[in-house]
C-alpha cells in the first residue's frame, strides 16, 4: 500500500504540470482559430453592428490582450471555474456535468465489449491458427478496421432502425415517453446498441489482431512447454499461463484508447445524436463558443490521465513481478 500511495502521489505531482502544459496550449490553439465568437452572437440576436459587437468582446473580456486572457482563464480553471459559456448562457461546469454521464455509458460499454470480444476473439484464433475460424477473425477484424466508422453507424441504422425495425436510431432516449424504473432503463439501453456496436467494432478489431498476435508470440515459450509437461489441461494452460503473459501489450493499447473513447466520440454522437460531451464540441466549433471548448478538452485530459494511471496500476495486478514506478 505504501508503494501504491507513493506511486500516485508522484504521477498526480507531475499530472499538475501536464495538465498546466495542456491548458496553456489548447488556450492558444483555439484562440488562433479563424472566427469570432461576438461576431457570431451578434449575427444570431439580429445586430451586427460593430457597436454591438464590441459590447460583446468587452462584456466577455475578448477585447483584452491575449496574455491577459490567458491568466484570467489560468486563474479561473486554478480555482475550479472552466468558465461561462457565450451561447447558451450558462456555466460550462454545469453544461459539461449535464452531457458526461451519456457519454461515459456510451464510450464505457463499447470499451468493455471491444475489450472482451477482441480478447476472445483474439484468443480463438490463436488457438486455431491456419483453421477457418482463424482465417473467418482475421477477416473480420482487418474489414471491421478498415471500414469508416460513420459508414458502418449509418448502415446499421438503414439496418436494424429503417428496414427492420428493430432498434431505435436515434437519441439516448424516447422522447416524451415519460418512463421511469426499469422502463426507462431498458429504453436507453435500446437506443445505446447500435452506437455502442458501431463505435466498439474498430477497437475490437484492434484487440483481437494484437491478442493474436501476443499469444502467438507466447505459446511457445519454456514455461509453456514446462505446463504442459505437467499434464496440465490445455485451457487451464491458455488462461492461467498464455493469456495472463499476452495481455500486458493489450492492456497497454487498452489503456491509451480508454481515454480517447472519450474524447474521440465525436462522430459517434453526432451520427446517432447522443446528447454527449461530443456533440457538445461539435456545437461549440460551430457556435464559436471557446469557454466550452476549452472546458472539453481539460476534462477530457484529465480523464486521458487517469485511465493511464489507472492502467499502470492494472499492471501489478496483473503480474505481480511489475512494480508501480
Amino acid at each position: 500500500m505504501a508503494a501504491i500511495a507513493s506511486f500516485l502521489g508522484r504521477r498526480l505531482f507531475k499530472a499538475v504540470f501536464i495538465l498546466f502544459a495542456i491548458v496553456v496550449i489548447n488556450f492558444l490553439l483555439v484562440r488562433a482559430a479563424p472566427g469570432d465568437p461576438a461576431t457570431v452572437m451578434a449575427g444570431e440576436a439580429g445586430a451586427a453592428d460593430e457597436q454591438f459587437v464590441q459590447q460583446l468582446r468587452e462584456q466577455f473580456g475578448l477585447d483584452r490582450p491575449l496574455h491577459e486572457q490567458l491568466g484570467i482563464y489560468l486563474a479561473d480553471v486554478a480555482t475550479g471555474d472552466l468558465g461561462y459559456s457565450y451561447r447558451q448562457q450558462r456555466p460550462v461546469w454545469d453544461l459539461i456535468a449535464e452531457r458526461l454521464p451519456a457519454t461515459l455509458i456510451l464510450t464505457g460499454a463499447a470499451f468493455v465489449l471491444a475489450l472482451a470480444a477482441g480478447i476472445g476473439l483474439g484468443t480463438l484464433a490463436a488457438q486455431n491458427v491456419g483453421r477457418w475460424s482463424d482465417s473467418a477473425i482475421t477477416v473480420l477484424a482487418l474489414v471491421s478496421y478498415a471500414t469508416p466508422i460513420f459508414w458502418v453507424g449509418l448502415m446499421l441504422i438503414l439496418l436494424f432502425s429503417v428496414q427492420l425495425g428493430w432498434l431505435p436510431a436515434f437519441g439516448y432516449e424516447t422522447i416524451g415517453a415519460g418512463y421511469t424504473g426499469w422502463e426507462r432503463v431498458t429504453d436507453i439501453a435500446a437506443h445505446m446498441v447500435l452506437p455502442v456496436l458501431t463505435l466498439g467494432l474498430f477497437y475490437m478489431a484492434v484487440y483481437a489482431r494484437l491478442t493474436r498476435a501476443s499469444i502467438l508470440e507466447v505459446r511457445d515459450m519454456d514455461f509453456v512447454k514446462t505446463a504442459r509437461a505437467k499434464g496440465l489441461g490445455e485451457t487451464r494452460i491458455v488462461l492461467k499461463h498464455v493469456l495472463r503473459n499476452a495481455i500486458l501489450p493489450v492492456i497497454t493499447f487498452a489503456g491509451i484508447q480508454a481515454g480517447h473513447l472519450v474524447g474521440g466520440s465525436i462522430l459517434i454522437e453526432t451520427v446517432f445524436a447522443w446528447p454527449g460531451i461530443g456533440r457538445l464540441a461539435f456545437d461549440a466549433v460551430l457556435q464559436r463558443d471557446y469557454q466550452v471548448l476549452l472546458g472539453i478538452f481539460f476534462v477530457t485530459s484529465v480523464l486521458v490521465i487517469v485511465f493511464n494511471i489507472l492502467t499502470d496500476l492494472v499492471y501489478s495486478l496483473v503480474d505481480p513481478r511489475i512494480e508501480v514506478a
